[in-house]
């Protein structure tokens, strides 16, 4: 993979052993990509926005993708998106759900509100670093990504 499809993806997700098991899943797989983490919706969006503790942009630079679960606690996942699409400056970030729901309404309401995929999270380390490896494939190889 080139230097140039090396982008930072940011992923939210409330589970500190998720969060874990996703870096060294990346690690795993081999991709280049740099991966910063935030907990919950409303630090999504404060980390995006650059407002509270990311106020200085050089904290947080703009992810070329978004790894999104939907049951975080203050702002879960769906809110989160639907706030980012309304955002002129943020609806062009590739948004994928990554979550442990399997419902119906929860996959359509994702693509409802914009999701570019949704993806059953992984339960074990060899799943996920699968997952990672076709994210990388197909995110950072194959498709043309806006600047």
């Amino acid at each position: 993979m080139s230097d140039k499809r090396s982008v930072l993806i940011l992923l939210a997700d409330d589970d500190v052993d998720d969060r874990e098991m996703a870096r060294d899943a990346l690690v795993e797989s081999r991709l280049k990509n740099e991966m910063r983490f935030v907990e919950h919706g409303v630090e999504l969006l404060e980390y995006l926005c650059h407002r509270g503790k990311y106020a200085v942009p050089s904290s947080a630079p703009r992810p070329g993708l978004i790894l999104l679960d939907l049951n975080m606690p203050k702002m879960d996942g769906r809110e989160a998106l639907c706030e980012i699409r309304r955002n002129p400056d943020l609806r062009r970030i590739p948004v994928i759900i990554m979550t442990t729901s399997q419902a119906e309404e929860d996959i359509a309401r994702s693509y409802d509100l914009g999701a570019n995929s949704f993806i059953k999270k992984p339960i074990n380390f060899v799943a996920l670093v699968e997952v990672m490896r076709s994210l990388g494939r197909y995110w950072f190889e194959i498709v043309e990504l806006p600047e």
